[in-house]
This record gives structure tokens, C-alpha cells and sequence, in this order.
């Protein structure tokens, strides 16, 4: 198999690829990445991945990191279904709900900036989740509002987009941190929709073969 991704079951940037490759019915080689055991910051896996991050993704030549440039990329190689809805205003409004995800919640919540907090800070695990907790909030906020005007079934109508790809492993992270989820009726909507679907049933951290438990 010439697709391989590079994945921790419960990294939220891998999820996201996950579903993505689901949707387009592209089947990939699962390669995993223990986060916690720190496989990413060895010296084979940074000889793949500079960065030292997942995702990581291979298709044949090919080889890219960042969850949504990989998205874009199956977008681009696989147009159907499409993950952007019709319409060039509900194609702007999935892309921000993605960055507001992916650039504004995700990069102050991931497990590097936390291990930084408790190395150099001396952030206790409570004061880890209040920080997520905290920066999730925000994003929500703003999601929420956002989705007053364009969700349908899914976030922007009724088709599945990028921004419920993006928006379903957020809400994991949030309810594994305890983030209160009442104050954002539509979001919690949006995903319950997305998690019934068998792509994203088949992308859940639960379901893939490093899965481990535990918090």
C-alpha cells in the first residue's frame, strides 16, 4: 500500500487526516507514533518528519506534514465527496471553523506546549486541563455563533466538511480535559451528527490499533 500515515490514536491533528481519508475512501497504512513514549523526537522518526509531530503522510513521491495541507491534498487528489460545501461563502465559513481549530485552539493545547508548562512553569495536571480547558472555551465561543448561521445537520448544511473533521476531535480533547459542554448546544449537535457516521466511527481513537486506556 503506497498511502501510510503516521498517527497516535489520540492526537487531534491525525484524527483529523483519519476521517479525511475515510471520507474519500482512501485506504492507508496506519504507521503509529506512541506521543507519550516520545517515538516522535527520536532520530528515525525526525529523519521522516523534521518537525517531529504527527501527522505524517506518504502517498507514493509524496510526503507531507500539517493535518489540514494533507486534507487539502486528498481534497485536490480525490475531488468526491468533496469536503467543502458548495458556495463560496459556505466554503470560507468550514475553512475558519477549521483554523479556529487547528490554528487558534490546538497549537496552545497540544502535548508539547503542556509538557513545556509543567517543565518550565511547574504546571500541575489540574492546572494543565484549566489551561485547555480555558483556550477551548474561547474557540467554542466563537464556533458556536458561527454555527447559528450555517449549521445544518453538519456545521455548514448537511453534508459532512472540513470543519466537522476538525471540529469532532476537538470535542474529544474537550471532553477528555472536562470542558464543560452545555453553553454550545449547536456544536455538541454538529458533532453527535459527524460521530454517527462510519468515517468517523472508523477514525475514533478507540478504533485504531495503538489505542491505549487510560487518561
Amino acid at each position: 500500500m503506497s498511502v501510510q500515515l503516521y498517527s497516535y490514536y489520540r492526537s487531534s491533528a491525525a484524527y483529523r487526516v483519519r476521517i479525511a481519508l475515510n471520507l474519500k475512501g482512501v485506504g492507508a497504512e496506519i504507521v503509529p507514533v506512541h506521543l507519550r513514549r516520545g517515538e516522535q523526537r527520536g532520530d528515525a522518526y525526525r529523519a521522516l518528519n523534521p518537525a517531529g509531530l504527527v501527522p505524517w503522510f506518504i502517498d507514493g513521491t509524496v510526503a507531507l506534514a500539517q493535518s489540514l495541507a494533507i486534507i487539502e491534498y486528498l481534497e485536490d487528489a480525490h475531488p468526491m465527496p468533496a469536503l467543502l460545501p458548495a458556495g463560496l461563502a459556505n466554503r470560507a465559513y468550514a475553512r475558519e471553523i477549521a483554523h479556529i481549530i487547528a490554528c487558534d485552539i490546538h497549537p496552545i493545547g497540544n502535548l508539547r506546549v503542556l509538557d513545556k508548562l509543567s517543565t518550565d512553569y511547574g504546571a500541575t495536571p489540574d492546572a494543565r486541563a484549566a489551561w485547555n480547558r480555558h483556550w477551548m472555551a474561547a474557540g467554542f465561543g466563537a464556533i458556536e455563533t458561527r454555527l447559528r448561521q450555517t449549521a445544518g445537520m453538519f456545521a455548514v448544511g448537511d453534508a459532512p466538511s472540513l470543519a466537522d473533521i476538525c471540529i469532532v476531535p476537538q470535542l474529544y480533547n474537550a471532553r477528555r480535559f472536562g470542558l464543560d459542554l452545555a453553553p454550545y448546544p449547536r456544536l455538541v449537535a454538529v458533532d453527535a451528527a459527524a460521530r454517527a457516521l462510519p468515517a468517523f466511527i472508523a477514525a475514533a481513537p478507540q478504533n485504531q490499533p495503538d489505542f491505549e486506556e487510560g487518561p
